[in-house]
């Protein structure tokens, strides 16, 4: 029986929304480990279907090549229609993560109302030829409100010509310090890490995407997802059954972070 590597090859990839969409374990484990989301799924459907403890919120993620793979289906509250919002497979799973972590951190204020464009004027994305539109430094990326709707759409493409590498869409009525939250994780400078192959980037131009490769100890790989874990579970104050060891929950076909 062959011994398991004690060292695995890591590709630091930037800007992260050209890394492409990474491990899908990095949102569902979590979620269900240490955010108590049941998990279900269908053996015969590549797919993966959470639901939160309340059973408010739905995330499903659901391989479709000719549509969105996450989507998150919310019920209306005592002061907030129901809403969704949806990923595309290239979505970065780190910028997704921000939004579910956002969802799921037991202290939010509720009354927050943080404008989702402010973390893009921060960090230099220049407003465009349309009404509330931003595009980051590197023309790629685009962040839209659509007033006459109340819709979020970010769109991350690499020429008008061709179809978009992702789009996040955030429907009427999302909470704002959730879109918030995922444009400042969108604006987040740091490298991503990937293992498995780089061919799948969405370009490897350079003048648009840098990696650099890294022999990193396995254990350490393994150990990141463990850290984020017990963060996630720390921030609920009062104290809580241990969570063990739950089987883990697929992390849908041929995704690797």
């Amino acid at each position: 029986m062959p011994h398991a590597p004690e060292t695995v090859d890591v590709d630091y990839i930037s800007p992260r929304h050209l890394a492409g969409g990474g491990d899908s374990a990095w949102i569902t484990v979590p979620l269900h480990r240490a955010c108590g989301w049941s998990h279900g799924h269908d053996p015969l459907m590549p797919r993966v279907i959470l639901s939160s403890p309340d059973q408010k919120a739905l995330l499903r993620l659901e391989p479709d090549p000719d549509g969105q793979w996450w989507t998150l289906h919310h019920a209306p509250g005592p002061d907030r229609p129901a809403w969704h919002a949806s990923f595309g497979a290239r979505t970065p799973v780190e910028i997704i993560a921000a939004f579910t972590d956002a969802l799921t951190d037991p202290t939010t204020d509720p009354s927050d109302t943080r404008d989702p464009l402010e973390p893009l004027r921060s960090a230099g994305w220049s407003p465009t030829y349309a009404h509330n539109r931003l595009a980051s430094p590197d023309g790629t990326v685009r962040v839209d409100l659509h007033e006459e709707t109340g819709t979020w759409w970010v769109t991350t493409f690499l020429s008008d010509s061709r179809p978009p590498v992702w789009q996040a869409r955030f429907g009427e009525h999302t909470p704002t310090h959730l879109i918030a939250a995922f444009t400042t994780a969108l604006t987040e400078p740091h490298p991503v890490a990937r293992t498995g192959t780089v061919l799948s980037l969405p370009t490897h131009s350079p003048d648009l995407v840098t990696h650099t490769r890294q022999e990193v100890p396995a254990a350490q790989v393994a150990f990141v997802l463990e850290d984020r874990i017990r963060a996630l579970a720390a921030r609920h104050a009062t104290p809580r059954t241990p969570l063990g060891v739950p089987q883990r929950p697929p992390s849908g076909p041929g995704r690797t972070r």
